[in-house]
Parts: structure tokens; C-alpha cells; sequence
């Protein structure tokens, strides 16, 4: 009996198989095993090099929500921790600059130019007769209605918007969402079903506070066809609406008055 090294094993039968896949050699009919295991083989290989690789040496199926939370949290706390810092210099730098208003004729006219605007730029906080409109998801149910999907029972960006352009077009003079002073470069944005305003994010309901006429304001309001939609929805699916008339205030803009971009508006012929 002949024995072989395992080596040596290895190698004869790597020249078998090649033999019989090679073009121009008398084909054998060879058993499906015979290829199919050297190429299951090596797919097995490569999903296991894939699964590693994307891995990244931790396990597929960790939970990180705790990890998410965590630097949720941190980054909530650098911001308001930057908020505070830039709040501080403001306060500086206000107070340096009527100082030197004081002395020097120029900057005290510009102090004095700016206090003029200050109001209707939105850098003062005004209390008045108003409305309070409140937007809120549909409550959780164990099973969604008839015909309707979980899209039909939060409240969405354009529902926001709607609101707001109505409340502006029926003359409100200053407006709030979430007590944060929204100005004409304001943008109302949402993620999911958070809304996303000046860098903060807000959860539902969204409070909408606006300075008017209160009986314009509800007219406005009447009048606005996304409004309509949402209250429609607000009938068909449970999602939450209210307006409430009475004295309200709206803050002061604090937030950063850097303009991103601008463009010269056409001068009329």
C-alpha cells in the first residue's frame, strides 16, 4: 500500500480538479460535489472576511441605543454650554460698546439707530392681544385606523409651516414656536416627528404663540388650506389642534444674527 504526505495529498488532488475543469482535456463526468464544494467554500470565506470587516471587531447585533443616548446628552449639554459662553459675550460686548457711545459721537449714533430697530427686528421681547395655536401627534393605539399609515397620526413639517404662514398673513406683528422667537430668516424644518429650529430640536406639541388680531388671526387661519388638511386629519385620525385667544409674549431674539447668505433685490425700473 502506497502512502502519501498530506501535502502531497493536497496537491494531487488540486491537479484532479484542475484537470477536469482545463479546455482541450477529455471531459469526465464528475460528481456536482466534486466543484461545488471548493466554491461554496470559498463564498463561505469571503461572507466571513465581509462580516468581519463590517463588524469592525465589535458584535452585529450590540444594542448602542445606550451609546446614542449618551452622546445625545453630551452634545445637548456642549450646546447649551456654548449658548450660555455666547450669551456672556454679548452681554460684553453691549456693554463696552455704550460705554464708548458715551464718549465718542459716531458709535452713539449708531446705538442709537439700532435701539430704533431693535423692536421690529425682533430683538425685544412684546407682549399683546394674540393666539396660541398647539399642533400634537394622534395618541399611540395598538392598531392604526382604517386606511391610515403612522405618517397620518404625527404632525409634519408642512403642517408647522402652514400654520405659521397663515398666522403671518392675517398681520401678526411677532410670533413664537416652542418660546423661541422666530424672525423672517427663521426656518422651520422637522426630523421625524421632532421639530428642528435654530439648531434646538422639539418634540410634540408644538406651540405656536403670535401677536394680532386675534379674530384676523382665526380668519387667517380658517383660510389656510394646509389647515384645513390638518384639521380634516385631526377629525379623521385624533391628532391634536387648539387656538386659544388672550394676552400672550413673545421672547426676544437671542440666537446668532449672522446672515449664511443674501441676495440685492431687483431695483424697480
Amino acid at each position: 500500500m502506497e502512502y502519501t504526505s498530506g501535502a502531497a495529498s493536497w496537491q494531487k488532488a488540486l491537479r484532479r480538479l484542475v484537470a477536469g475543469l482545463l479546455p482541450g482535456r477529455p471531459r469526465q463526468r464528475r460528481p456536482f460535489w466534486s466543484v461545488g464544494v471548493p466554491l461554496i467554500a470559498l463564498a463561505a470565506g469571503l461572507l466571513f472576511t465581509t462580516t468581519a470587516t463590517t463588524a469592525g471587531g465589535t458584535a452585529l447585533r450590540e444594542d448602542r441605543r445606550p451609546q446614542l443616548t449618551e452622546l445625545i446628552e453630551d452634545r445637548r449639554a456642549q450646546v447649551a454650554a456654548n449658548e450660555q459662553r455666547a450669551a456672556t459675550l454679548r452681554g460684553e460686548v453691549e456693554s463696552r460698546t455704550a460705554v464708548l457711545a458715551n464718549s465718542y459721537g459716531p458709535i452713539r449714533e449708531q446705538q442709537q439707530r439700532a435701539d430704533a430697530n431693535r423692536a421690529a427686528a425682533g430683538f425685544t421681547a412684546l407682549t399683546g392681544p394674540g393666539l396660541t395655536v398647539e399642533l400634537n401627534d394622534a395618541p399611540q393605539v395598538s392598531k392604526l385606523p382604517e386606511g391610515a399609515s403612522n405618517d397620518d397620526l404625527v404632525v409634519h413639517q408642512g403642517d408647522v409651516q402652514a400654520v405659521v404662514n397663515a398666522l403671518w398673513a392675517g398681520g401678526a406683528e411677532a410670533m413664537s414656536i416652542m418660546n423661541v422667537r422666530v424672525l423672517t430668516t427663521s426656518a422651520v424644518r422637522c426630523v421625524g416627528n421632532t421639530l428642528l429650529l435654530h439648531g434646538r430640536v422639539y418634540s410634540p406639541p408644538f406651540k405656536i404663540v403670535a401677536i394680532g388680531d386675534p379674530a384676523a388671526l382665526r380668519q387667517a387661519l380658517a383660510a389656510s388650506e394646509g389647515v384645513r388638511w390638518f384639521r380634516d386629519a385631526v377629525n379623521n385620525y385624533q391628532l391634536g389642534y387648539s387656538e386659544t385667544a388672550g394676552t400672550v409674549t413673545v421672547p426676544a431674539f437671542e440666537d446668532s444674527t449672522t446672515l449664511r447668505s443674501a441676495t440685492v433685490p431687483a431695483v424697480p425700473q
